[in-house]
């Protein structure tokens, strides 16, 4: 009975560190960025693996150098919601909480996305000019008339270069 009683009590530790370490968050927060990379992948366990480009600033070098951010989606919603923000080319900001520990079933990264916000419009396509200064919305290009030449139109005479008075 004794001996019971200890199985028992270290299989509830065991569970508690257990629940502790995987289910318990470490810390949470947000990233805003272009996600650059969304995939469903692994070989028994399929998890949606993602990176975010999140830009940056050297103050040493006063270059742009880009930095990422590694992250795993749990939910299929919020996978499709990352999904859609890729397909656009949106900028979005990921709520993400980190664990301590991680479990190939979960992901391959400890920061796991809880949810997804929109921050800027759409990307334009590489046709739309609208960034072009002048540009009114609505505004069309005007019509090319057709040139037609009536047929008892002689075509007009070709004018003979001028020849230089002095050569160099």
């Amino acid at each position: 009975m004794r001996g019971l009683l200890y199985f028992l009590f270290f299989l509830l530790v065991v569970f508690g560190l257990l629940y502790a370490l995987t289910g318990w968050s470490y810390s949470d927060g947000e990233r805003a960025g272009t996600v650059s990379k969304f995939s469903r992948r692994g070989f028994v366990f399929k998890t949606y693996e993602g990176v975010l480009n999140v830009g940056g600033f050297s103050g040493e070098t006063g270059s742009l150098t880009p930095q990422y951010f590694d992250f795993s989606v749990k939910d299929d919603a919020v996978a499709a919601q990352v999904t859609q923000a890729v397909k656009t080319g949106q900028r979005v900001t990921l709520h993400y909480e980190e664990k301590i520990l991680k479990f190939p079933w979960n992901g391959e990264t400890k920061y796991y996305i809880t949810s997804v916000e929109i921050v800027g419009p759409p990307a334009r396509p590489y046709s739309d000019s609208s960034a072009y200064p002048g540009y009114q919305q609505g505004q069309q290009q005007p019509a090319q008339p057709q040139q037609t030449q009536p047929q008892s139109q002689q075509p007009a005479p070709v004018q003979q270069p001028a020849t230089a008075d002095s050569t160099l």
